[in-house]
This record gives C-alpha cells, sequence and structure tokens, in this order.
C-alpha cells in the first residue's frame, strides 16, 4: 500500500511540475476541475449500484437464499475447501460471495469477502497468518468468473454506450481464463508449500 501510495504521488508531483515547467497550468486547472467532478459522478452512480445490490443481498440473507446458494456451490466449495464444514458461517459467506461475483458486484461482495476471511481466520485458530484456504479464497475473489457484469453495464450505460451488455462474451472469456489460471497457481503453491513444511 504504501509503494502504491509513493507510485500515485510520484505521478502528481512530475504531471504538475511538467504543467508549470511546458506553461501548461491552464489546462493542468482544468483537469483538475474536470477530474474532481467526475470522481464525484462517479462515486454517485456507483453508490446506487452498491446500495442497491447490498440490499438484495440482505434480503437474500434472511430470506435462505444464502442457503440455497451454498447447496448450489457445495460440490465445488468441498473439493476447493476440504476443512471446512458444509452450511458453515465460512462456507455460506464464501457461496454468497461467488454469488456477487458472478453477478458482477465487486464492491458488493467485499462485505460479503471480510466475512469469510474473518470466519477462515478463525478456524485456523485465529493466527492471523494467511492460511492456504484464505489464500485460495482471495485469489478466487480478485480473478472471479462474471456472468454477467452489472457494475460494468451500468457505467457504460451512464456514460452512453447504447449496447452497454455487448461485453458479455470478452467477459465470459477473460474472467474465465482468468479464474482458471489463478486457481492452478494457487492450488499448485499450496501443494508445494505442504511439501516443504513436510
Amino acid at each position: 500500500m504504501k509503494a502504491l501510495n509513493i507510485i500515485w504521488s510520484f505521478f502528481v508531483i512530475f504531471s504538475t511540475g511538467c504543467a508549470i515547467f511546458f506553461g501548461n497550468t491552464d489546462n493542468l486547472s482544468a483537469a483538475f476541475a474536470d477530474s474532481a467532478a467526475d470522481a464525484v459522478q462517479l462515486l454517485l452512480t456507483l453508490a446506487g449500484v452498491i446500495c442497491l445490490w447490498s440490499g438484495l443481498m440482505k434480503v437474500a440473507d434472511r430470506s435462505g437464499i444464502n442457503a440455497m446458494a451454498a447447496k448450489v456451490f457445495a460440490p465445488l466449495l468441498q473439493k476447493l475447501f476440504p476443512r471446512l464444514e458444509r452450511g458453515g458461517e465460512a462456507f455460506e459467506a464464501i457461496s454468497m460471495n461467488i454469488s456477487a461475483n458472478l453477478l458482477g458486484l465487486g464492491n458488493t461482495a467485499t462485505p460479503l469477502g471480510l466475512r469469510a476471511m474473518k470466519e477462515l481466520n478463525r478456524l485456523d485458530g485465529g493466527s492471523g497468518t494467511a492460511s492456504d484456504e484464505m489464500i485460495l479464497f482471495v485469489v478466487m475473489n480478485t480473478a472471479s468468473l462474471q456472468l454477467f457484469p452489472t457494475t460494468l453495464g451500468m457505467l457504460r450505460a451512464d456514460y452512453g454506450s447504447s449496447a452497454p451488455f455487448e461485453i458479455l462474451v470478452p467477459v465470459w472469456l477473460s474472467s474465465a481464463c482468468a479464474l482458471s489460471v489463478a486457481l492452478v497457481i494457487a492450488l499448485t503453491g499450496n501443494r508445494l508449500s505442504k511439501r516443504r513444511k513436510r
């Protein structure tokens, strides 16, 4: 995180210095103003989408849909997370996180992901060190399969796209490839780590 802050600070300072040096301060001021306005507009757009889907996820949690999702994903999750108890808190949170990611609700999936990580850490004895299950879950959450990229489609529609969801096939292919490669790397790394411990 510190490295990222340093990189962004360098970009801002360097670009500002170049604008002043080359006499483009008018363009720099306009860019600052336009960027601030665009950032606020983007924030409001995303906030609406996140609030809507977070509310629906809460309804799903209370209506028992979470338990149904856990049953649907049970065969896959039991192979990937053999130590998890079927129907447990961690199992259910991971199932709902996967469901949210399948719908392209990346920001909405974050609270579910945090809940799952908390449960995985508790099952690992609260060591504070990432277990194999935690690493695998983070990889699955980051390189998630998206069947319906809701957030991306909403952003495309907001910026004037006449066919905001025409990107479905590329999204399916790219997210499936990313998830497959990520799972292979994570599972291979976990196996190598276990061999070293022996």
